[in-house]
């Protein structure tokens, strides 16, 4: 009984989450088009999770209990009251979205041999998706990180149903017994152990391997959300779903579904999200696209610590999708602007979000070589990724993708300077970090490769159909 308890309690957070979703879009041309009924229940889902532990947070400060009924009956009124609400703003988008989602499912629309694949792949990531639901609920929680500083808080939060806080060690020990606790990493932001509290909470009892469910549903809702996604940045079918089984087939994003209990993958999930729905945003200017966006890169912040600067490097892309002339222009200054400040802030060895910047330049590189390229963790991501550079470089900067090269030079950027200006160097070489900080970004890396891979096919197209090119304007000398 427990079980299907926990079940259906995440089930109402997904079902809540992607009524808030169709409700947000009931007179979108989004939620007629493509990919609606994926992106609805699958962004719905991020929505739904990161809207559970704000009302957890909420629930805590009025010192209300944490229990079922308490966090799970408001959650099923706001489920009806948008499911009602969304219905009535325009049923017959909402019925069709429903009524094609099976069909859609089964690849129709799809010639015979494009269908035969379409099936192969969606039978391929359901059986590797079924035996990472047995991982997950069979193997208790994994050591290090996810022991001992994310787990530990969910559980004390579970037993004491609220929030208490976690202070460093020198505050643990000064004050008196019971009023705080402490852990490994006391700074780290609560979103993740609400998560495992809920499930504990559903449970009615501290399971080390079951409390760990939303790890294996972010996966699902992540490889929908994305092919929804896709299908709005105008990819057919076939080629939205192989894009969804290259970043759900990738090694570590796999490791941190089945070893659940870490950060990663919600960082990654709810930063692709975000990025895309703020592109989007830029495309259509529909408040809906604006709302999803803000909660989903608000959702980015209270993930991770360096969520705040992961968010940072969105700004750079959406401005240069916003202002296509000058945006580039502008994008160019800021890298210069942030390169700057960083090197003089490695002067004064401060420590930002937990890494201690330093002067001294010590990139990594056997360590970055074995992890990108040597070992196992990413299949070909990366010589995949060189390989698109180096066929679409001369239209990495055309508007559609611009925008997307710029986010990804951030972020390498990003990841580069903490891996050669901090301390983090250290986690290179013995293969920690640089593999679960790579994953926050590795989505957007493959859809970016998706879109510079396409704007290469354009343009052999176009040099294949001359007819199609622009006649010479009135003056000009043809090429001789």
């Amino acid at each position: 009984m427990d079980i299907f308890t926990l079940w259906l309690g995440w089930v109402l957070v997904g079902a809540c989450g992607a009524a808030i979703v169709a409700l947000a879009y009931a007179r979108s041309a989004l939620i007629a088009g493509e990919g609606a009924p994926a992106f609805v229940v699958g962004c719905g889902w991020f929505v739904g999770q990161f809207a559970l532990t704000l009302w957890m947070r909420a629930q805590s400060a009025v010192g209300v209990p944490f229990g079922v009924a308490s966090i799970g009956l408001p959650l099923l009124a706001v489920t009806a009251l948008t499911a009602w609400l969304a219905l009535r703003r325009n049923r017959g988008s909402i019925v069709a979205l429903l009524r094609d989602a099976p069909r859609r499912f089964l690849g129709a629309g799809l010639v015979r041999r494009q269908r035969a694949l379409w099936l192969a792949l969606v039978a391929w990531i359901g059986i590797r998706l079924a035996l990472l639901l047995l991982e997950v609920l069979r193997r208790p929680l994994y050591p290090w990180d996810a022991w001992t500083q994310w787990a530990t808080k969910a559980r004390v939060w579970f037993e004491l149903r609220r929030m208490a806080p976690f202070v460093p060690l020198s505050d643990w020990l000064a004050a008196p017994a019971g009023s705080v606790y402490v852990d490994a990493a006391p700074h780290y932001p609560a979103t993740v152990p609400l998560t495992q509290t809920w499930s504990a909470t559903l449970l009615g009892r501290w399971d080390d391997a079951l409390v760990n469910l939303p790890w294996w549903l972010s996966g699902v809702a992540f490889g929908l959300a994305l092919y929804g996604c896709l299908r709005q940045l105008r990819f057919g079918a076939l080629a939205a779903l192989a894009g969804t089984w290259l970043v759900l087939s990738l090694p570590i994003l796999d490791t941190h579904v089945a070893l659940a209990g870490y950060a990663d993958l919600a960082m990654a999930a709810y930063l692709t999200l975000a990025a895309l729905s703020w592109l989007r945003f830029v495309q259509t200017r529909e408040w809906p696209d604006l709302a999803i966006a803000c909660v989903l890169s608000a959702a980015c912040v209270t993930i991770k610590n360096p969520g705040i600067v992961w968010v940072a490097m969105l700004v750079p892309g959406i401005v240069t999708a916003w202002l296509p002339r000058r945006g580039r222009m502008l994008a160019a200054v800021a890298f210069a602007v942030a390169a700057a400040a960083a090197l003089v802030l490695t002067e004064t060895s401060v420590t930002i979000l937990g890494y201690r910047l330093q002067l001294d330049y010590d990139m990594p590189w056997r360590g970055l070589f074995d992890a990108y390229l040597a070992y196992a963790n990413w299949h070909l991501l990366f010589y995949g990724a060189l390989a698109v550079t180096a066929l679409g470089w001369r239209r990495l900067l055309q508007p559609e993708v611009a925008p997307f090269t710029i986010i990804v030079a951030f972020g390498v950027a990003f990841l580069l300077f903490g891996f050669a200006f901090t301390n983090a160097r250290i986690w290179v070489e013995d293969q920690s970090t640089v593999n679960r900080a790579t994953l926050h970004l590795a989505p957007l890396i493959v859809v970016w490769m998706m879109m510079a891979f396409r704007a290469w096919a354009e343009g052999l197209r176009n040099l294949d159909s001359p007819g199609d090119a622009v006649a010479p304007r009135e003056g000009m000398m043809p090429p001789a």
